[in-house]
């Protein structure tokens, strides 16, 4: 039986995505791993970025998908001119990533895609709110979550990348249904257990206000409807409260309104060691928690911790599954 392999989009390759993959195969970690890795990006940066730290890394060339090796790096490459560093070059070089990527990820002998960070603003132009909904949008898939892993305390936003203004209209019983149903059968599949999930409100202290009361007409009929789905749901809960070290022990996940509502604390709490899963997708897709950080391009000095967290993960559970 052949190895499934992963995908990994280097993304903009002005970010520090690159340093911190070498970094990260560097690691201990990457001895463990029971699959091969295609790396879909510029060789010649790669390679760039290779003598800079010192690093020796043996980089195939990808021919076939069928005679790929575990723990053996592959390449398949994206040429791009580093004398002509137009947002339109630049650009294109990351849209060409993802179409080969895309293409690879259609024949299902693929373990999961990684993508490195990509600036939202300059790539997507505001079609769309994340590279999540680019994805979502380029595999025909309508019911996406964003999932941020932690084996201690995991969470997930209800809306993601949207002006805060525009949140409680776009919290509706059904999408709240659908992502805690998804992040529930993920948890199953992966993971071997059904999680216990808490919920917050969207107003402080679950309150109404202006007449609105987006828990009353939303938020507790979904959690009514998941219990008699015997999902292990609670809420709505304070999201003031909700994350106090006493409060969170009791739960696996805690999935708020909004981005800032859980991504914040969640930040504070762990810093980067979290991984960025896309659930809802024809394939396992992880980004790692941070952007793409220019200004500590070519300064070695980033962190690696979440990439190295993703491949933990997929070396202990997505490739059971």
């Amino acid at each position: 039986m052949k190895s499934k392999y992963l995908i990994i989009v280097c993304g903009d390759p002005k970010s520090i995505f690159n340093e911190i993959l070498i970094k990260t195969l560097k690691n201990k970690t990457f001895k463990r791993i029971k699959f091969p890795i295609v790396i879909i990006g510029s060789k010649k940066l790669f390679q760039k970025e290779l003598k800079r730290m010192k690093v020796k890394i043996n980089l195939k060339n990808f021919d076939n998908q069928k005679n790929l090796h575990k723990n053996n790096i592959y390449n398949i490459d994206i040429p791009f001119d580093f004398k002509n560093l137009s947002l339109f070059k630049k650009n294109s070089y990351i849209k060409k990533s993802f179409e080969v990527a895309l293409n690879l990820l259609k024949k299902n002998d693929s373990l999961a895609l990684i993508n490195g960070p990509i600036s939202k603003t300059t790539f997507l132009k505001g079609k769309f709110n994340g590279i999540t909904e680019f994805l979502a949008f380029k595999t025909r898939s309508i019911n996406e979550v964003m999932f941020l892993f932690n084996k201690e305390l995991s969470v997930s936003p209800i809306t993601t990348h949207i002006p805060i203004n525009k949140v409680a209209q776009k919290i509706k019983k059904k999408i709240i249904i659908n992502k805690i149903n998804s992040i529930n059968s993920f948890y199953k599949k992966f993971l071997g257990f059904k999680p216990r999930i808490a919920v917050t409100g969207l107003n402080p202290h679950c309150e109404t206000f202006e007449g609105k009361d987006i828990e009353k007409t939303e938020i507790l009929p979904a959690i009514r409807i998941l219990k008699k789905k015997k999902v292990k749901v609670l809420g709505p809960f304070s999201a003031d409260t909700v994350f106090l070290k006493e409060n969170r022990k009791k739960f696996n996940i805690i999935v708020g309104m909004y981005h800032d509502q859980v991504l914040g604390p969640m930040k504070t709490i762990f810093g980067f060691d979290a991984i960025n899963i896309t659930i809802g997708l024809p394939f396992i897709r992880i980004t790692p928690d941070h952007g793409p950080n220019y200004k500590m391009f070519g300064l070695n000095k980033s962190n690696p911790d979440s990439l190295i967290q993703a491949f933990r993960f997929l070396s202990k559970y997505a490739i059971k599954a």
